[in-house]
């Protein structure tokens, strides 16, 4: 059951505290409660609640509002809790109306948030955050509605940057020896469970010859350099090891034993165990290396490999995700954990940045791979530059100026890739530790929220720096000299404050 409240949040400088305190505006978590549009959301999260059933779910803000903190704050789940608990800003950042000292909610939920709030719901979030501050910073607006009105064609507006990357999973480097031997270990458990019931029919338990196939794996598995040879001999062994445990699970199953008796883990594992000896044994007999959908975990049976060809890492485990950036802004586009060609999305990106903005983009910044000649035609046709040299033989002359638009493109192009840095060393992008695709992919997706949410904190804060700076000069100035109009005007043009309820109004 989902019930809203009816109090309304109070301002923070009305937060109450223990200590009879009051909280600061200039905060980084007040300024980016007020940047997230909360209300606009909450109908469609208490869409997944009943009206009448069940106890009162958390509010969508407590429930989004934690999931920011964690990624922020690049913390556990428990010590997420802990912060909360412990900060009164935090508090307030999930919309609580005063201090207390007990934590609000438990550790475990932040995994039933990320199942109730998707991936496609935080995408929502993210552009209609992201629309209303580069709406808001444009001059042009007005201008833009004038045409409309007049009926004439819009002009194309803006850079579009795209790009694609992987995030890794939290898993082991899979070796098809290491997962032959862990898919037998865990047959031998099973084994062990279905027997349990039927020691009175049947005196002996079937035999797994588990103490040789671990003597077989580790004389392979300890040796610093092992040949094809070798390899192959010990994948044969375990493959063998494994298609005994099976058969002998299907004969205790004859015999009467029932799945009730395996946990919900194991039965799954079951599952995926059978797909892991059907892929390898093909791949062992035809002498390969890959097979479609390829399982490289037990436990994360949808992690695929992705092969990305660069240096230190040609082949990753985890999503593969198609990203697109504006004005310095990343929007995820797709998540897949198979691999896919980044290069037949262009066209789909492109329309979602129209129906965002309302107007085709000027030029799109792409990498090789996006340069083919179907997009290249379907660019020109609408008007947009498409980056990089044309195709076919590269001129012998090649102007200045052609060379400078290159170098000043490549250079642009680069955004992307630093926001792909940020998201991977500063937030946990580059180790996804949700071990569900659907929680996964929330997580993902709550990364390039706050990816964003951390520009817009730093802009305001370099608009905050400018009260004490001299427009002219660029040069500190003292308190009393500061230039309130100028400052609140850049502050509403962005959005980060209403003169008219905003507590920054009585700065001036």
């Amino acid at each position: 059951m989902y019930r809203k409240e009816e109090q309304p949040l109070s301002p923070p400088e009305k937060f109450e505290l223990p200590f009879e305190g009051k909280l600061s505006p200039n905060n980084r978590w007040v300024i980016m409660a007020e940047l997230i549009p909360w209300d606009d959301f909450e109908e469609e999260y208490a869409k997944l609640f009943s009206a009448e059933k069940g106890a009162p779910a958390k509010l969508f803000r407590m429930a989004l509002g934690t999931l920011i903190i964690k990624e922020k704050l690049g913390t556990s789940d428990r010590e997420t809790i802990e912060q909360i608990r412990e900060n009164p800003y935090l508090q307030y950042f999930i919309g609580l109306n005063c201090y207390q000292q007990e934590p609000p909610l438990e550790s475990s939920m932040l995994v039933h948030f990320r199942k109730r709030i998707d991936g496609e719901l935080i995408n929502k979030i993210n552009k209609k955050i992201v629309k209303r501050e580069i709406d808001k910073s444009d001059k042009e607006v007005k201008k833009k509605d004038c045409l409309q009105e007049k009926g004439e064609k819009i002009k194309n507006k803006g850079k579009l940057i795209l790009d694609a990357t992987c995030a890794p999973a939290d898993i082991k480097y899979p070796t098809d020896l290491g997962i032959l031997n862990q898919a037998r270990i865990e047959t031998e458990r099973i084994i062990d469970n279905l027997y349990k019931p039927l020691r009175v029919k049947l005196r002996k338990k079937p035999r797994t010859s588990r103490k040789i196939a671990r003597k077989e794996y580790l004389k392979v598995a300890k040796k610093r350099k092992v040949s094809y040879q070798e390899r192959r001999k010990a994948i044969g062994k375990q493959l063998k090891y494994l298609k005994k445990n099976l058969g002998n699970i299907e004969d205790l199953i004859q015999a009467g034993a029932s799945l009730e008796n395996l946990s919900k883990r194991q039965k799954n594992c079951l599952e995926t165990i059978k797909k892991v000896y059907e892929q390898q044994q093909s791949m062992w007999e035809n002498k390969t290396q890959s097979v479609p959908q390829r399982i490289v975990s037990l436990t994360q049976p949808h992690i695929r490999p992705i092969v990305r060809g660069k240096a230190g890492k040609p082949i990753e485990f985890g999503a593969k995700l198609s990203v697109s950036c504006v004005d310095n802004y990343v929007f995820l586009y797709k998540i897949s954990w198979e691999n896919f060609n980044e290069s037949c999305h262009l066209k789909e990106q492109v329309e979602k940045y129209k129906e965002t903005f309302g107007y085709y983009p000027e030029s799109v910044h792409v990498d090789k791979i996006y340069r083919t000649r179907e997009n290249r035609n379907w660019c020109k046709e609408r008007g947009i530059r498409i980056s990089g040299p044309k195709l076919g033989r590269p001129p012998k002359n090649v102007s200045e100026e052609e060379k400078k638009q290159a170098h000043s493109d490549e250079c642009f192009r680069n955004a992307i890739e630093g926001k792909f840095g940020q998201a991977k060393r500063r937030f946990s992008l580059n180790l996804v530790m949700t071990k569900l695709p659907e929680t996964s992919i929330t997580s993902i997706a709550i990364t390039f929220l706050v990816v964003n949410l951390s520009k817009l904190l730093r802009q305001f804060l370099s608009l905050f720096l400018s009260l004490f700076t001299d427009n002219r000069t660029g040069e500190l100035i003292k308190p009393p000299f500061i230039n309130f109009d100028y400052t609140l005007n850049n502050f509403y043009v962005l959005k980060l404050i209403d003169l008219s309820e905003n507590s920054w109004s009585k700065v001036a």
